[in-house]
């Protein structure tokens, strides 16, 4: 599978699985919108709270994972990125994924400090479909 497909699939995803290391070193994933940005494979961009705990272990541990998957009525696939998770709270960063409607999450709006970006850089990567697993690196 060419990275471009990988790319292409994953921009169709509705939801995306980010995954974060406890103080305890154990993995936790939490389900999030898809990405308001992306840059092919490598680069992805989400809006959370600063105050979330998924922040505060990123903070700590920038490890991280990023899962994407569909299931058809007989087909599974699915991308597993790993890279690092950086924890943007500058107002260019904000101001580049902010959608009208993030007002209702955030009622101080786009300048709320309870609003930052996760920046996802991902250094590797895992296909899974047909039975078939093929990993890249970049």
């Amino acid at each position: 599978m060419d990275n471009k497909k990988i790319a292409d699939f994953i921009k169709k995803q509705k939801v995306a699985f980010i995954c974060s290391v406890d103080e305890e070193g154990f993995p936790n994933v939490k389900a999030m919108l898809r990405p308001r940005k992306t840059d092919g494979l490598k680069t992805f961009f989400f809006s959370t709270n600063t105050s979330s705990m998924r922040v505060g272990q990123y903070l700590k541990n920038p490890n991280a994972s990023v899962y994407f998957y569909h299931k058809g009525l007989i087909r599974y696939t699915g991308v597993m990125l790993r890279g690092k998770m950086e924890v943007l709270t500058d107002q260019k960063s904000k101001d580049m994924i902010w959608k009208k409607g993030d007002v209702m999450f955030y009622k101080g709006g786009v300048t709320d400090p309870d609003y930052c970006v996760l920046k996802f850089t991902s250094s590797s990567g895992r296909f899974y479909r047909d039975l078939k697993t093929e990993n890249f690196e970049f």
